[in-house]
């Protein structure tokens, strides 16, 4: 059985449980992690003040939160290895900093998911925040590796100043995707907000769907219409991990518009056109 982590009552106040880490709780008993501490306000309590613990990691290296997490922080912070399932909702920073292994969130998630991650994968069966795979304020990059998988919506400043990876959102994304981009790839799948692409130096920000296509910057010029041979890779890697893409992608043709020239245009948007 895995270890089983159980919110026993929804809180308002947050909890940061970036001390529950996989690679440290693998081989303790349920009381041990119970007796961890976690930040609770303003306040260090322990995890057993809130949570029911049960199972053990050892035997398949995975770690299940349950309940409605929408105020715990930081969960999967760090992790190298194994897997992490939330059953419920999660709070912000979730993944942050990984390096590997897996996050499977069956629900929704807070500001800043995978934000600075360098490896691994994180899947949200849901919508998300603001800032997925963002880079911290202060800091010099964003995500630098590993896939974020978003089936729902998310927000404003999507893949804000990421340096490698891959960010898909399944449905509508908020405004200033990809702003000040190093390189990487977004795929956005429904409806836009405005600016994408803003200060992007390279890398690829692709709009698959149809409806609500955004406008690019003035900075940004036409190229040409064409038929990307590397997206087909992407996208049979996308269902392969089990995000749902249409037939229609496939073959589609897109207008390639590259930019940000404030920044050499050395990036590039893609946005479908419609078959004929």
């Amino acid at each position: 059985m895995a270890l089983t982590v159980t919110l026993r009552s929804k809180t308002t106040i947050p909890i940061e449980v970036d001390s529950i880490r996989l690679d440290q709780v693998i081989n303790q008993s349920p009381d041990a992690v119970k007796s961890t501490l976690v930040q609770y306000g303003n306040k260090q309590v322990s995890l057993g003040e809130f949570f029911e613990v049960a199972g053990s990691a050892a035997d398949d290296n995975e770690l299940i939160w349950q309940g409605d997490c929408s105020q715990v922080k930081l969960i999967g912070t760090g992790l190298s290895s194994g897997r992490i399932r939330v059953e419920g909702n999660a709070g912000m920073h979730l993944g942050a900093e990984m390096t590997g292994g897996e996050i499977i969130v069956n629900g929704d998630c807070g500001d800043w998911v995978g934000a600075e991650m360098h490896g691994g994968r994180i899947h949200v069966h849901g919508n998300a925040g603001h800032l997925v795979g963002a880079v911290y304020r202060g800091g010099r990059r964003g995500m630098t590796g590993g896939e974020i998988l978003i089936d729902g919506d998310a927000g404003n400043e999507v893949g804000h100043t990421m340096r490698r990876g891959l960010i898909a959102v399944g449905g509508r994304i908020g405004d200033a995707t990809g702003f000040n981009m190093i390189a990487g790839s977004v795929f956005v799948f429904g409806e836009s907000g405005i600016r994408p692409g803003a200060g992007m130096r390279r890398g690829t920000i692709a709009y698959l769907g149809m409806e609500s296509q955004p406008d690019t910057l003035p900075t940004f010029r036409y190229a040409c219409r064409y038929r990307p041979i590397f997206l087909r890779h992407y996208l049979l890697l996308l269902r392969q991990r089990g995000f749902e893409i249409g037939e229609g992608v496939f073959e589609s043709r897109y207008d390639r518009h590259c930019g940000d020239f404030l920044e050499q245009g050395r990036g590039e948007i893609l946005l479908r056109v419609a078959d004929q």
